[in-house]
């Protein structure tokens, strides 16, 4: 018997009543375009196009290709080509299918310190090894990597070169372009998670890594972070040779290509100007709140330091030294506050005394007052 009174979980994370998660690395839901993707499915299944409800081409519907490469051209300030795309169920399958083309088990694949947490759980699915490289306030050091490189190959070096998550840096051309000039030298692949690379909020980032990168770079987007994660779509960017691989991947040739009835309504809202109207209003709030914020920790929060971000969904804090992050989560549960501790960030176990704390969810009222029952956390403590 299904208990129809007892409430079943409709989204991925559920912060509790009166409780502030910085740790929800997510739009709010003020923020998803319920209307607007209302229209655009009206728009489409007002055509006569029944292939959108047929198994799809392997690297996805051709006509939604060409819509993209029209809006990821302008966006990046460069020629896309539509034959340089490839459609996904988002970034963490394509993180998936990419491991499991690319890879083995036990191979060597090198990360940034921090990096992304939940891809550090990807790839121990995959049983792969992980080698952390350090970063500064620039992002990941490229001249240690050369050195590392000398007596350590990777298969694949896995980066988020714009508003990292979780440190919020960007790499700049300099650098990117010795990583890539490196991964042909050494022969490795590069996967590059350039899922906030459209949402800057002062002056536009270096192109995406694809730019640079020929034969040797895997470029990830999504329409998570811009449009709604609920979609499930997102993209690669690579070289015809790499996306062959891809599309002949036997979930490809079992499942055909991915996502193509989304993918549809979501060319609708490309076609008709609207996913771009949505990107600036989102763009206009998500400035506004990542100010609030940062301008509400300056005044709780003397003792920590972080940079203003320019993009991208974090803060990244840094504490006193003595300070572990982890152990405050017990006090800051009892304060109704929460954030994720950095040690999640590291594939080392490090930078005890940093968290991640997201903007993106949360209106400006709310980030203000998380800010401050954040401090009265360190206080306690």
């Amino acid at each position: 018997m299904i208990d129809k009174q007892k409430p079943l979980p409709i989204a991925q994370l559920d912060a509790g009543d009166n409780v502030i998660d910085f740790g929800i690395g997510q739009p709010g839901l003020s923020l998803l375009p319920l209307e607007l993707l209302r229209q655009a499915a009206a728009d489409r299944l007002q055509q006569p196009e029944r292939a959108i409800l047929q198994y799809g081409a392997e690297a996805g519907d051709g006509y939604f290709r060409l819509a993209l490469a029209e809006f990821l051209s302008d966006g990046y300030g460069r020629p896309v080509p539509p034959q340089h795309l490839f459609v996904t169920n988002g970034v963490s399958q394509a993180l998936d299918l990419i491991c499991t083309l690319f890879t083995r088990p036990g191979d060597v694949i090198f990360v940034e310190e921090p990096t992304y947490f939940l891809a550090l759980h990807l790839f121990s699915d995959h049983g792969l090894q992980v080698v952390g490289l350090p970063t500064d306030e620039q992002g990941l050091v490229t001249d240690v990597l050369a050195e590392k490189l000398k007596y350590q190959r990777p298969v694949l070096l896995y980066t988020i070169p714009t508003f990292q998550n979780p440190a919020g840096w960007t790499l700049p051309e300099s650098r990117r372009r010795q990583l890539v000039s490196l991964s042909q030298e050494y022969d490795f692949t590069i996967v590059a998670d350039e899922v906030y690379h459209l949402l800057n909020y002062t002056a536009a980032p270096p192109p995406p890594l694809a730019h640079y990168g020929g034969q040797s770079v895997i470029s990830l987007g999504s329409f998570s972070k811009i449009l709604a994660p609920g979609l499930r779509l997102g993209w690669i960017e690579a070289a015809p040779a790499l996306l062959a691989q891809l599309a002949n991947a036997g979930l490809l040739q079992s499942g055909g290509g991915l996502n193509p009835f989304t993918s549809a309504i979501v060319r609708t809202m490309l076609e008709q100007g609207w996913q771009q109207q949505h990107l600036e209003q989102l763009k206009e709030t998500y400035r506004e709140r990542a100010t609030a914020l940062a301008a509400a920790l300056r005044h709780h929060l003397a003792t920590a330091t972080f940079a203003d971000p320019e993009g991208g969904f974090f803060i990244w804090l840094t504490l006193p030294e003595a300070i572990d992050a982890g152990d405050l989560l017990p006090l800051a549960q009892a304060h109704k506050v929460g954030f994720r501790p950095g040690a999640q960030f590291s594939s080392r176990g490090e930078a005890r005394n940093s968290l991640r704390l997201c903007f993106a969810f949360y209106d400006t009222p709310t980030l203000e007052a998380g800010a401050a029952r954040l401090a009265a956390v360190l206080a306690a403590g």
